[in-house]
């Protein structure tokens, strides 16, 4: 068995990382929608909640997607691959590995570029008048992530 190589390894470090920021998303969320709902009860409640907790959950999505992918924690739909002999699985899954590389990379390459937009046209929400770019760049750093976990997987 052969020692994970420093990529790897940071790799799985990153993941690990992305996860808690993916549970502090989930542990505001929750905070700021329970307090929300109990300041409603006193007739005061907070402005761009909704806008927050839309912002949260998408960077919690990104953000968990390394992670999960590395821990094996996905829905699969194994059920062609399991009546596969193992060459054939083997070859089906590099394949799906490959497509979805493909995929999120260039979903990536696109979301950075729209950052980047955000960025440069100083594009804020609408309720709190937050700046957006920086939930676009977390995005694309979670998705990157994933691109490179996916890459591991190829071995």
């Amino acid at each position: 068995m052969t020692r994970p190589g420093p990529l790897t390894t940071g790799i799985t470090k990153g993941a690990t990382f992305s996860a808690w920021l993916a549970a502090a998303c989930l542990l505001a969320m929750m905070a700021a929608t329970c307090l929300d709902v109990v300041l409603r009860f006193f007739r005061s409640p907070i402005a761009g909640t909704y806008e927050t907790v839309g912002f949260l959950s998408a960077l919690m999505v990104a953000f968990a997607l390394a992670d999960t992918t590395l821990k094996g924690g996905h829905i699969a739909v194994a059920f062609l691959a399991e009546k596969l002999p193992p060459a054939p699985a083997k070859w089906l899954d590099r394949t799906v590995t490959l497509v979805l590389i493909l995929l999120f990379g260039l979903l990536t390459l696109r979301m950075g570029s729209h950052a980047l937009e955000l960025k440069d046209a100083a594009e804020v929400s609408m309720t709190l008048k937050i700046p957006v770019w920086p939930v676009v760049a977390g995005i694309t750093a979670g998705m990157g992530l994933f691109v490179a976990v996916l890459a591991t997987r190829l071995k």
